[in-house]
């Protein structure tokens, strides 16, 4: 199915903080629309240009006049890669180890999602990158009136340029894809050209996350859940790398070790999708023990 984002079943999650649900469609994001008394912000665009026009649309109409803000969770395609739509439209903030992943990686990740096939590569024509409006270092409160949104950058995990959106007064969490549900976890391992995600340091963060403990979780991709979603991501990454560092650690080739851990965790998660995402894991987590073992050596 190409990945066009579609305004239906739309969630509200509480009051005035609404969710576009990806519908299980690959590639498409849940899309967030968080709003105050005076201003509305819109956390991701879906992949590319249309799919950003239609989201920008809805958010338009569902402002009612209210002022724009744009955030992305990632720089991935279809999260972020939309962000051109918004522009004169919305004022566009993110953190700045995003806007650097968008600079220096952004136009190599439009290449390789473009060969994941014809749909994708349709809705990705045209993209062109515009700078953000605001760009900040660790957090950012955004005052929508009413109501205080704060933009976290958590910290290489999923990504360098990670950022999470807390709406704070309603307990809500969006997360990008440090979460999906039904989903192992998406390690974008593409060494030479992308080494950037970190188990170790995302197995952190989860662990931070968790102890809030909010009441609703919107993932990149899946189902809108609770704080349940942040403990089986944690407890599946937390198993991932014991597994991982147990066979490093007795000197069993890479391979052996993908294939058997694979096979534990989907014979764990049977239902869960995305196993081809188990052995970049497994790989990513053996290169981070290699590099914990040589500092103590």
């Amino acid at each position: 199915m190409e990945p066009v984002v579609q305004i239906k079943d739309v969630q509200e999650v509480a009051k005035d903080v609404v969710v576009v649900p990806n519908r299980h469609v690959q590639l498409v994001p849940n899309i967030g629309v968080i709003g105050g008394r005076h201003a509305v912000l819109v956390v991701d665009t879906g992949m590319g240009p249309r799919n950003a026009e239609t989201v920008l649309a809805f958010a338009a109409d569902y402002a009612q006049g209210r002022k724009l803000y744009l955030t992305t969770t990632h720089f991935h395609p279809e999260h972020a890669m939309g962000a051109q739509s918004f522009a004169g439209e919305a004022t566009y903030l993110v953190n700045q180890a995003q806007a650097d992943d968008l600079a220096q990686k952004g136009p190599g990740y439009i290449e390789m999602f473009k060969g994941l096939g014809e749909g994708v590569a349709r809705q990705l024509e045209g993209v062109e990158f515009v700078q953000p409006d605001i760009v900040y270092d660790e957090a950012y409160d955004l005052d929508l009136g009413g109501r205080v949104v704060r933009l976290q950058a958590t910290g290489r995990a999923h990504s360098r340029g990670d950022q999470v959106v807390k709406v704070t007064d309603a307990d809500v969490l969006f997360t990008g894809d440090l979460v999906e549900t039904g989903q192992f976890a998406i390690f974008p391992w593409f060494p030479p050209y992308d080494t950037d995600v970190s188990g170790v340091r995302w197995l952190a963060v989860m662990q931070r996350l968790a102890a809030d403990a909010p009441q609703v979780v919107v993932p990149g991709h899946g189902d809108v859940g609770g704080a349940q979603l942040l403990a089986d991501v944690h407890d599946y990454l937390e198993l991932l790398r014991h597994e991982t560092w147990a066979r490093r650690d007795s000197a069993m080739s890479e391979q052996t070790m993908v294939e058997e851990i694979e096979a534990l965790m989907i014979e764990r998660h049977p239902e869960w999708e995305g196993r081809d995402w188990i052995g970049k894991g497994v790989r990513c987590l053996c290169s981070e023990r290699l590099t914990t073992t040589d500092r103590h050596l």
